[in-house]
């Protein structure tokens, strides 16, 4: 499927504390990278920020949230035109896998069973949590301690106990 361009506004949801930034994606667009479930994308705004997502349903329209940081990388003010450029994620799990975490699961077979059992937006969270950091050792140290915690909980994430996991590695 060839990339699908079009523009839009930034914007953001004023009735609620928790949606933000986002942008409204055309009903006849959505459609087109809509199935069954599976709404996942990768957009491309104005040539600068490119990011793994997912299409919102709001009623009768379909919409792309933008956290901070992307905020903070498109450097677009709210209200503004943008350009958007999208394409189907045919990924295997809707974004890029870090390679140190895939070395870590391919040598723990016991944490690889329960990541993989795990529902896709579980194992997009944990994968996040992993690659938003740059730093080599710090993605290396951050998949072992999501694998000792998935191994530990027999598949079950407690994020606080994840979270204070993560951060005695962090110390390592």
């Amino acid at each position: 499927m060839e990339p699908v361009s079009f523009t839009t506004i930034l914007t953001q949801f004023l009735s609620s504390p928790l949606w933000g930034w986002h942008f409204i994606v055309p009903t006849k667009i959505s459609e087109q990278f809509i199935q069954g479930k599976d709404r996942r994308v990768i957009c491309t705004i104005n040539d600068k920020v490119t990011l793994h997502c997912a299409l919102m349903p709001n009623k009768d329209t379909w919409f792309i949230m933008l956290n901070q940081q992307i905020q903070k990388k498109l450097q677009t003010p709210l209200n503004s035109e943008i350009t958007v450029s999208l394409i189907k994620d045919d990924s295997e799990y809707g974004m890029p896998m870090p390679d140190e975490f895939r070395e870590v699961l391919d040598q723990d077979t016991a944490a690889d069973k329960y990541f993989h059992a795990l529902t896709a937006g579980k194992q997009r969270s944990l994968i996040y949590i992993v690659s938003k950091v740059k730093n080599t050792d710090s993605r290396i140290r951050k998949s072992l301690a999501i694998a000792d915690h998935i191994t530990a909980n027999k598949g079950l994430i407690d994020y606080k106990l994840l979270n204070e996991a993560l951060k005695e590695y962090n110390k390592m």
